[in-house]
């Protein structure tokens, strides 16, 4: 699939000093669509989004956003050419306060001339608002993952890598997690979602896609996904 504005994903290698991680991984997402990206654990889902960013060196492959291919480069170059990360696990710093992480994310991409600013995120997100000089560290953890994607969002990102945003978030945080993600593909983003909640992943993505052994071993439209649970068991063990 090739689509103005898709990050692009073309026979991508990596892993680690104890062998290969990824097999060769191909995907694509256009601009204002999510994919979900399922899979059981240690099947290289992660080690796809950090190889993505820069963060795990690919041995091979190629990664492109807007036809510019970004594979092997810096995650600070990264990032400026687009593309966001929220990390397993938040990765916030406790001891910032909310507008200080937006502050200090935004510095660092007013370069690009597409930087947000914190108050056109305040807007959208009232709750983290009231708390601007709160510290994240004293946040719930369904705010702190409120925060982690708004830092992510005020770096003005056409494509949007979010890992496991539901971990450890009670239901209801999680569909308030999920009204995020589509705002994000309403304000002009790609998304790409790795999830195990199956509730958030059909709830916001448009396609799915299932990894197994560092590849990518089947890709359809959400709602197809759904109506064929017997190919969901199979690839992933449980009922869509």
């Amino acid at each position: 699939m090739t689509a103005a504005g898709a990050l692009e994903v073309h026979g991508l290698r990596s892993g680690y000093r104890q062998g290969t991680v990824l097999h060769g991984v191909d995907l694509a997402i256009a601009r204002r669509r999510i994919l979900a990206l399922l899979g059981r654990n240690g099947v290289g889902k992660t080690t796809l989004v950090m190889t993505i960013m820069g963060l795990v060196r690919p041995s091979g492959g190629r990664v492109q956003l807007d036809g510019r291919d970004l594979a092997g480069r810096r995650p600070d170059e990264i990032a400026r050419a687009g593309i966001a990360l929220v990390p397993q696990g938040r990765r916030i710093w406790p001891t910032l306060t909310v507008h200080e992480h937006l502050e200090l994310a935004g510095r660092h991409a007013r370069r690009t001339g597409r930087a947000r600013s914190p108050d056109e995120l305040y807007q959208q997100l009232p709750r983290l608002a009231e708390r601007r000089r709160q510290l994240a560290g004293q946040m719930s953890g369904g705010e702190q993952q409120m925060l982690a994607i708004a830092r992510a969002l005020v770096t003005g990102p056409s494509v949007v890598l979010l890992d496991e945003p539901s971990e450890g978030l009670a239901p209801r945080v999680v569909d308030q997690i999920g009204e995020m993600i589509a705002a994000i593909t309403a304000a002009g983003a790609a998304v790409l979602l790795v999830e195990q909640d199956l509730h958030l992943a059909f709830g916001v993505a448009d396609q799915i896609a299932v990894m197994a052994k560092g590849a990518i071993v089947h890709r359809s439209d959400t709602t197809a996904f759904r109506r064929a649970p017997v190919t969901a068991r199979r690839l992933l063990g449980i009922e869509a």
